[in-house]
């Protein structure tokens, strides 16, 4: 069986944070982010990592990230370019936004030949998920292929900062662990000793309990995952192309609940307790820096990682 690889998506541009946060320093050796997941992941059994970069990127993300992961692990490289689109289709006039995260992953297709894990660059997850993502991929590749799919869910508690509103997937699952939809939240905040999400930007809330389970991007696929959210890829360019053309994006949490509700995928919600961190904005990399700086004092990570 081919060992399952991780696809790092890092081609966004962090507009909150005000910069391209994937490779801003932030460790004692100028690790980033992206380098604490990663490294979690090949303490996990992950011994190939494909990053999905915009091009313009390329130079300064190998000498500032790759070249470092590459002492320990293969590393690829993989573009999200505009272009890349189904046959018979071509970007809209004006169109500069990246197709989504969906479609980030799609621009992995020709790196990856077996199972594989996605995560964002710009959070750190954590060891426990990592692991469970990867033996979850590891353990029967033929339940794989027949529409396994996995899903590491944190504790929405653990997944928030001090410093503004948050989007998560909130989840719903059922007795046994399986996926039943997931509700995107593009505003959670805390709230005094608790949390609360708006629709209308603010104009009303609603409480939502800090123990919900909430989706991260930190998935695992089959290699036809590959082939089916390709297939889809054109019936989302249709409607939009018609509707939004400028800023329609291909979303990857919304493919899976596309497929889930066709009824071809079973998902696995694997719980981790670990927390999250993340620079969702600049306010955040203070807090980021010293919770790192923790880990590293206490054992959980080595003073440089990559050594």
């Amino acid at each position: 069986m081919t060992k399952p690889t991780l696809v790092v998506m890092a081609a966004g541009m962090g507009s909150r944070y005000g910069g391209l946060k994937q490779l801003d320093g932030i460790g004692a050796h100028g690790e980033v982010i992206l380098d604490y997941s990663v490294y979690d992941a090949y303490r996990a059994g992950f011994e190939k990592v494909v990053f999905v970069i915009k091009p313009e990127m390329e130079a300064d993300f190998r000498e500032r990230v790759g070249d470092r992961i590459a002492k320990r692990m293969q590393v690829e490289y993989a573009f999200q370019r505009l272009d890349d689109l189904p046959e018979g289709y071509s970007v809209p006039e004006g169109r500069v936004k990246p197709w989504g995260t969906c479609h980030a992953v799609l621009s992995a297709r020709h790196a990856v030949d077996g199972p594989f894990a996605v995560i964002n660059a710009d959070d750190r997850y954590g060891p426990e998920g990592f692991a469970a993502v990867y033996r979850f991929l590891s353990y029967d590749p033929t339940a794989l292929e027949m529409g396994e799919y996995c899903m590491a869910g944190y504790l929405l508690g653990n997944t928030l900062t001090e410093n503004g509103s948050v989007a998560r997937g909130i989840c719903d699952t059922d007795t046994n662990g399986l996926l039943r939809g997931i509700t995107e939240r593009t505003c959670i905040e805390k709230y005094g000793s608790g949390a609360r999400f708006s629709e209308d930007n603010g104009g009303t809330w609603t409480d939502i309990p800090l123990d919900t389970t909430v989706s991260m991007n930190l998935w695992g696929f089959p290699r036809s995952f590959m082939d089916e959210a390709w297939q889809r890829f054109p019936e989302f360019l249709d409607r939009a192309l018609e509707e939004n053309p400028l800023k329609a994006e291909y979303f990857l949490p919304s493919v899976v609940a596309d497929t889930l509700n066709d009824g071809f995928v079973r998902v696995t919600v694997l719980r981790s307790h670990d927390r999250w961190y993340g620079v969702t904005y600049r306010e955040d990399r203070d807090t980021v820096r010293a919770a790192l700086a923790g880990l590293t004092a206490s054992g959980v990570y080595p003073e440089e990682l990559w050594a």
